[in-house]
């Protein structure tokens, strides 16, 4: 029996992993992994069909691909156009899941112009949170121009209509951002809103390598314990795809994993081995409680960053903006 121990993680795969090691099979959750080699790309894809799988994974039912890879925040520019036109599809993948069609005509919902709101969420001011804003300052936003000048103005017999917002944090509007992006949406009728935000991880080597594009929206700060109003198409009235990158990790999961790697050490000497096999014994939730007690109070509901965040997040922003702006593009063209 899985233990009911709380991971701090936004990742439907590290949710999907911890049962995974305790050998627990999910029904109705399904994991298909495909790893490029060549350029070592994983690509992971977890699809949550019944709520009975929802409520064992504590997320909501639809598809949510993760793409990990050390290259993520690499400054080369083709590694970087290389991954956008990968997100890109993967995006593309989900929204086209959502699409309603638009006549009766074969082929017509495929041709037809799409309106997209992208949502930049997180604080500005505070580097690890601030992938949201920074995407939404490199995207290629068009609404505007095709609303003054008509769709042709941008020499294009096909153009979706891009707008984008950064509605800020609570703590800075007295907001949830979920209100401000609710009333944008009533106003603007977009088809679908693409909502951006940091995320925290499970496993420290994920931060600043990996991406989850989920169609079941988004939940702002619920990795970190920040829970507030989530951005879904039952709140939003609208499909809501969520992209996130993790940024931080839980001190308590850091301290953790170095207890695995001083269990291991444990294991391999003669003299200390049966410290190892007692600590062994525990199971991942109550090794995970264990580790709280000893940490608290002060390294209680801390989390980290690597040290070279700004450039990673700058890096990471440029990537998944190029991505969204190639989307606009691949339906303009489609």
């Amino acid at each position: 029996m899985v233990k009911n121990y709380s991971v701090r993680t936004d990742l439907a795969l590290e949710e999907k992993e911890r049962f995974e090691s305790d050998n627990v099979e999910i029904p109705g959750v399904v994991l298909e992994e495909d790893y490029d080699q060549e350029r070592d790309i994983r690509v992971t894809r977890v699809e949550i069909r019944t709520e009975n799988g929802a409520k064992a994974m504590g997320k909501p039912t639809g598809t949510y691909l993760t793409v990990e890879t050390p290259d993520l925040s690499l400054p080369d520019e083709e590694k970087h156009v290389e991954i956008a036109a990968r997100l890109c599809g993967y995006i593309r993948e989900l929204i086209e899941k959502h699409r309603e069609p638009a006549g009766n005509g074969e082929g017509e919902a495929e041709n037809e112009d799409i309106s997209i709101l992208v949502v930049g969420l997180g604080n500005r001011d505070v580097t690890p949170d601030a992938l949201g804003p920074y995407v939404a300052d490199h995207l290629n936003v068009t609404r505007h121009i095709v609303k003054e000048y008509g769709k042709y103005a941008m020499g294009m017999e096909n153009v979706d209509m891009v707008s984008a917002i950064v509605p800020g944090v609570m703590g800075q509007t007295g907001m949830e951002s979920a209100e401000i992006v609710r009333g944008i949406v009533q106003e603007t009728h977009p088809d679908i809103v693409i909502a951006v935000d940091a995320l925290a991880a499970r496993n420290s080597r994920r931060l600043n390598r990996t991406v989850q594009i989920a169609d079941t929206g988004i939940h702002p700060g619920s990795g970190v314990g920040n829970h507030r109003v989530g951005m879904t198409e039952e709140s939003l009235g609208v499909p809501v795809i969520g992209i996130g990158v993790p940024t931080v990790v839980d001190a308590a999961t850091i301290v953790n994993d170095t207890m695995e790697n001083f269990i291991r050490a444990l294991e391999s000497s003669e003299s200390l081995k049966g410290v190892g096999e007692v600590l062994r014994s525990y199971n991942a939730g109550e090794k995970y409680e264990f580790v709280k007690e000893l940490i608290a109070p002060h390294l209680n509901g801390m989390f980290v960053t690597p040290k070279d965040v700004d450039e990673m997040i700058h890096q990471i922003s440029h990537t998944i903006s190029e991505a969204i702006n190639m989307l606009s593009s691949q339906f303009s063209h489609a």
